[in-house]
């Protein structure tokens, strides 16, 4: 069946939207695609584009509908199956993604793009080895394909291939001397020295006016980091301020809502919980709380060493347990805790348990460290309290210029003003101190200057309070190969343990409001 003629004013809509998409504009090229699909609805470039226009405006499944239509009139078009497996990855239908993505590479095996968005996704879902393979497909192909040698280097970093990492990130800048990614994963590694040339290269690249502002503070904490490396304390402080300053208006944060809802958090588990159905459920949990950049990752990689724990890094599970659960009520979490039965709770404690049970397969034990954890750890002694908790702190000083001075991949919005980051930190600092008086015994406080000055002595007692036996490996974390998924980490932890990791004393004078907001 030949596909439908369209008439010459469908065709021009059809060129207008597929030149606003090219140039990223899915809000000029919806109007006209939406025509062309009124007069022809089973024109597949029109269902295509649309599906594009979509995923470009984050509408994954509204995208996937689109270009499924698409793909069954032209089932071996590669470029709209590579499409389709994207946007059914971000909707959720992983297995079909795969069928789809594989499915291109196969049609066009020597199109590196297709290559590329197959890596890509099993990478995302943590198929590190395949990823790489992939990837390498597409370099084969394409050596200056940027985002497919960037992705390959974040998987040495992952990996803790170090060497090739920042082989790979230099590569990249070889061919793109202002490509801000392969810079802020440089600076990122923190094991690694930028250069007073790395320096100037920045700012050359910084000095382009026409840089989008998400582009602008990844350069900007590069530069940050390239200025430290050389001493240059207040240029390095300057060019953070000023990339913090950019990004602080890119995302939404409000304190005084945050201070509320720790309050509400408070409130709602100032009662005794019911008691619990079963007092060992989730004995096979280990769950790190902390904020960012608190030594959570090394807690973990600690832990991994042991032979009868796995390291699950960051894992959603626990999150989506309590978000299902508030849809479920009509409520946002705590507003629902005093509601809740013994048999609710027990139920949320087996659907956590079931959904992480993959974590369980090779070792009885395994780590769950979520950057919100220490807000729930009232929903967890009831969900779970069989669980083991960690509550890891640092230095407040030192923690929240060690977050002002990351650049995070997505979330923790209240890292970009140091205001923003005092408030977090003493909300953190009231709500767990709230924890220890509310469950004494069952949180266990791990300072991180004290683990990193008496590391024997707190690795004893943290394995004893994990109730698992002592073993030698855990003292020398650095030597433990495994994949470690916070990058900001994964090449610290991978180094003996040092007690001499402070920055903020280059900086006091410029930290004056931070330490005047903390002490209030």
């Amino acid at each position: 069946m030949s596909p439908p003629s369209l008439s010459p004013a469908a065709s021009q809509w059809l060129s207008e939207a597929g030149k606003a998409l090219s140039q990223g504009r899915p809000d000029l090229a919806e109007q006209p695609l939406k025509r062309v699909l009124a007069e022809a609805p089973g024109f597949a470039n029109a269902q295509f584009l649309y599906g594009i226009a979509c995923q470009m405006r984050g509408d994954s499944h509204t995208a996937a509908d689109y270009m499924r239509k698409a793909a069954r009139q032209r089932p071996d078009d590669p470029n709209i199956l590579t499409n389709l497996g994207g946007a059914l990855y971000d909707s959720g239908a992983t297995a079909e993604a795969f069928v789809c993505l594989r499915r291109a590479t196969e049609l066009a095996p020597l199109q590196a793009s297709h290559w590329f968005n197959l890596g890509k996704a099993l990478k995302l879902t943590w198929q590190l080895d395949e990823a790489a393979d992939a990837l390498r497909r597409a370099l084969k192909l394409d050596v200056r394909h940027i985002s497919a040698r960037n992705t390959l280097a974040d998987i040495f970093t992952i990996r803790g291939n170090i060497a090739e990492a920042v082989a790979e990130y230099r590569r990249v800048l070889g061919l793109q001397p202002d490509q801000a990614h392969a810079w802020q994963c440089l600076a990122n590694l923190k094991t690694e020295s930028l250069t007073q040339e790395d320096a100037r290269q920045i700012q050359r690249a910084l000095q382009n006016r026409q840089l989008a502002p998400d582009v602008r503070v990844s350069l900007g904490f590069s530069l940050y980091k390239a200025l430290e490396d050389q001493h240059q304390y207040s240029e390095a402080f300057q060019a953070l301020r000023e990339a913090n300053a950019l990004k602080r208006q890119l995302v939404q944060w409000d304190a005084a809502a945050e201070r509320a809802h720790i309050d509400a958090v408070m409130e709602a588990f100032r009662q005794p919980l019911p008691a619990p159905l079963d007092p060992t459920l989730g004995h096979e949990v280990i769950l790190i709380a902390s904020l960012p950049r608190s030594g959570s990752t090394l807690v973990e990689h600690i832990l991994a060493s042991h032979p009868l724990v796995e390291g699950a890094n960051e894992i959603p599970d626990l999150s989506q347990v309590l978000d299902e659960e508030s849809k479920r009520r009509g409520k946002d979490f705590p507003h629902w805790v005093a509601d809740t039965t013994a048999e609710d709770w027990a139920r949320l404690g087996k659907s956590y348990l079931a959904r992480t049970a993959r974590w369980r397969t090779k070792r009885p034990y395994f780590t769950d460290k979520g950057l919100q954890t220490w807000q729930w750890i009232g929903a967890i002694r009831a969900m779970l309290p069989g669980a083991r908790i960690i509550n890891c702190h640092r230095d407040p000083v030192e923690t929240c210029f060690a977050c002002y001075r990351q650049l995070f991949s997505e979330g923790i919005h209240f890292s970009y003003d140091l205001g923003d980051l005092a408030s977090c930190y003493n909300d953190f600092q009231r709500l767990t101190d709230y924890w220890q008086q509310r469950y004494p015994g069952h949180v266990f406080d791990l300072s991180y200057e004290t683990l990193v000055r008496d590391p024997e002595a707190q690795i004893r007692q943290l394995l004893s309070f994990c109730q698992v036996p002592f073993d030698a490996a855990c003292l020398s974390p650095h030597q433990t190969q495994r994949d470690v998924h916070s990058t900001a980490s994964a090449a610290q932890v991978r180094q003996p343990m040092r007690a001499d990791t402070a920055r903020s004393p280059h900086y006091r004078d410029f930290l004056a409001p931070l330490i005047q907001h903390l002490e209030r």
